[in-house]
């Protein structure tokens, strides 16, 4: 009997088997297909792949404003499929071998069941039909999530398309209908406008990334509107119907129809849990809408059963399923005997810390809450500053506008500290290479530093996250460059 069975092998599965491989304890691994999940193989990793290329190509329509005389004659598609399939085949085969060294794996789809002896089991159907069946003393659910339809549209995978299909281009679409302005339909938009396409972006909601700091969403929908993309908000999507290789999308917005005539439809209108018939329903643990119901900690209402990742309700990333996979393991070390290395003071994940990241054209980020859950939570104790990427040379020279927005409690100093404000309790971040500078900001919201703190840290300079420092300057009532 292993110590513990993790079903599923994307990022919140491979992170509790190696965590808990780590303290030592005998995991086995079910899998049904390739390990590393739908990030590895059909959403973070390729889509980054194809950003990174879009971004390639901006810096190539500006290339004249830098003196270099250089003309885009269009995409190569099968050199671009290798591209993006060779960072795939690169990360999977490390972490193909990895799971080979600290795991036992069994290839198959698992089902959880009720053991004759009242343990929870994990049967596991080959491709073969052949079943097996698994025991551990702790069994973890980390099945990941599936895209979301949208009622009414019919997905066929060619014109009409999830972002499980529509990463796989060798060509990129005349003209797109992207339904959903969240990260991925924003990510899309971003990635296919600069090779070309026209696109338009369909929101339900009144901005685009509606979980975002109003400020950013505003600065993007501005951006994408400086880019030549049209983003409809407000706007209901009546139907779409495909005639042929194109499809028709009736959309309604102030009160009038519109019907665009697309090649493309992207429905990026979020992703759900991947817990249909895995056997979690007839143990009764998911909730009304598929997810499975844990404590803080991961633990199901079942002794020996957890979850991790996108099967919780909780924040639908990646790293986010990384950290409850370590804390599960964790746990389970704990429960198994193990002892030392701070095992007693793990504590469950807060994904208020969790950073939020888009990799769109600029690229947004944020930690901690945005200024309207400060101002709920917390009053009127609560001040913003901003420093602008307009006037920083890194920011000049990336050619796109943005800003580092801190939010903070003017309550709270610690007494003897220095400075008028209190904990730093949310940054957001629009511009170049935002995604990596909120890692700055990730350690400011998670330790409750004061800015009169952050503010004492030295800055390089020129650099992008010198905006950073500034802004926690200005917090602290010492503004550098402002009045």
């Amino acid at each position: 009997m292993h110590d513990i069975v993790v079903v599923g092998g994307g990022p919140g599965g491979y992170a509790t088997a190696f965590r808990a491989a780590a303290r030592g304890l005998d995991v086995a691994l079910v899998e049904s297909d390739k390990v590393g999940g739908t990030c590895l193989h059909r959403g973070c990793i390729p889509s980054k792949a194809l950003l990174h290329v879009a971004e390639v190509l901006e810096e190539v329509h500006r290339a004249d404003i830098m003196g270099l005389k250089v003309s885009y004659e269009g995409l190569d598609g099968d050199a671009l499929s290798g591209f993006r399939d060779g960072v795939i085949t690169r990360m999977f085969k490390g972490l193909d071998f990895l799971v080979s060294k600290r795991t036992t794996r069994h290839a198959g789809r698992g089902r959880l069941l009720q053991g004759a002896d009242g343990r929870v089991e994990v049967e596991v159907s080959a491709g073969d039909g052949s079943t097996t069946r698994v025991q551990g003393r702790h069994v973890v659910i980390a099945t990941g999530s599936v895209p979301r339809g949208l009622p009414g549209v019919e997905i066929d995978g060619e014109v009409v398309q999830t972002s499980d299909h529509a990463l796989w281009f060798t060509e990129p679409p005349a003209r797109a209908v992207v339904i959903g302005a969240g990260a991925i339909g924003m990510e899309f938009a971003s990635m296919w406008r600069p090779m070309g396409s026209e696109v338009t972006v369909v929101e339900a909601l009144e901005r685009v990334l509606p979980l975002e700091d109003t400020d950013s969403s505003a600065a993007i929908a501005k951006a994408y509107a400086a880019r030549g993309i049209e983003v409809l908000t407000s706007a209901r999507v009546q139907s779409v119907e495909r005639d042929g290789d194109l499809a028709r999308v009736e959309v309604e917005v102030d009160g009038e129809r519109r019907v665009l005539e697309v090649d493309r439809v992207l429905v990026a209108t979020g992703r759900g849990p991947n817990t249909a018939d895995i056997g979690a329903d007839e143990l009764g643990l998911l909730d009304e809408r598929g997810f499975v119901t844990t404590d803080e900690w991961g633990a199901t209402k079942l002794d020996g059963v957890w979850a991790v990742g996108d099967v919780r309700p909780t924040l639908a990333l990646a790293h986010a399923a990384f950290a409850e996979g370590f804390v599960v393991a964790d746990r389970i070390a704990l429960a198994s005997g193990v002892e030392g290395d701070g095992l007693d003071a793990v504590q469950p994940v807060d994904h208020t810390h969790t950073p939020r990241v888009t990799y769109c054209h600029p690229e947004v980020a944020s930690v901690g809450l945005t200024e309207a859950e400060a101002r709920e939570a917390f009053g009127d104790a609560v001040a913003t500053e901003t420093s602008s990427f307009k006037h920083n040379a890194k920011g000049i020279l990336a050619g796109t506008d943005g800003f580092v927005k801190v939010v903070h409690r003017t309550d709270g100093t610690p007494t003897g500290a220095t400075g008028s404000g209190g904990p730093v309790v949310g940054v957001h971040i629009v511009g170049p290479h935002a995604t990596d500078l909120i890692a700055e900001a990730t350690l400011a919201t998670t330790w409750e530093a004061l800015p009169v703190e952050l503010a004492a840290i030295t800055h390089a300079h020129p650099s992008l996250y010198e905006a950073m420092g500034e802004a926690f300057q200005s917090a602290a009532g010492l503004p550098f460059h402002g009045a």
